[in-house]
């Protein structure tokens, strides 16, 4: 089983996939370097759309009430420190309806904390509902140089059942190196499981044995194609 997402994620979804009798891969496309935040005096909340940000975030502002993407991204925050966290367990667009319902737009600016190149859309959404939206990079995805030695070898050796996508970014980036290794034709006999459509989307440049969809986009869904 490939495990494409970058760490600190990639163990604890190892760990996971073992426990269901599969034998891990570890492999990250992506590796994560967080970005000190410069945040307002004044916040109504924090907006996090992946729990990468949360590291980011300065300790001062524990007590500001956090709104998460998922319920991985909340229990990262509780972890954090955080004592005022909800959990909009879907995407960016249950997140939008969450701050809709939780928060006024007369209120002090939200405070998007996202990766670079991300959020955007989330950011316009709640601008044209009234509020004021005031958005941060808190970590860059940056790709790593070349296709991961332990998927290079697993490919090659014929074992890879199955591999998981957490999100679109790594899904372009995974059949970006695998095309530029050769090994673009080493996954017609592996399933690809995305944990959303956008994800799905970019890995129909590669042709895998199927690509599957997991009913939510979170972690919990994607494993449970394993079972």
């Amino acid at each position: 089983m490939l495990i494409t997402r970058p760490e600190p994620g990639a163990s604890e979804t190892a760990a996971r996939v073992a426990a269901l009798g599969w034998q891990p891969v570890v492999a990250p496309v992506l590796s994560i370097r967080p970005r000190p935040l410069r945040l307002p005096a004044s916040l109504q909340a924090l907006l996090v759309t992946s729990g990468n940000a949360i590291p980011s975030i300065p300790a001062n502002q524990r007590a500001v009430p956090l709104l998460a993407v998922g319920e991985a991204t909340a229990k990262r925050a509780r972890a954090a420190g955080f004592n005022r966290v909800e959990s909009a367990d879907g995407d960016a667009d249950a997140l939008v309806a969450l701050a809709v319902r939780l928060c006024r737009p007369t209120g002090p600016p939200l405070l998007l904390a996202a990766g670079r190149g991300q959020g955007r859309e989330l950011a316009s959404a709640l601008e044209k509902r009234g509020f004021r939206v005031t958005r941060r990079i808190a970590y860059a995805a940056a790709p790593v140089h070349g296709l991961p030695q332990p998927m290079r070898d697993a490919l090659e050796a014929g074992s890879v059942r199955a591999g998981l996508f957490f999100s679109a970014e790594s899904a372009r980036i995974a059949v970006r190196l695998l095309r530029r290794a050769g090994l673009g034709d080493a996954v017609r006999r592996v399933d690809a499981l995305a944990i959303g459509r956008p994800a799905a989307v970019a890995l129909q440049a590669l042709r895998w044995r199927r690509i599957r969809v997991a009913a939510q986009p979170n972690q919990d869904a994607l494993l449970a194609m394993l079972q």
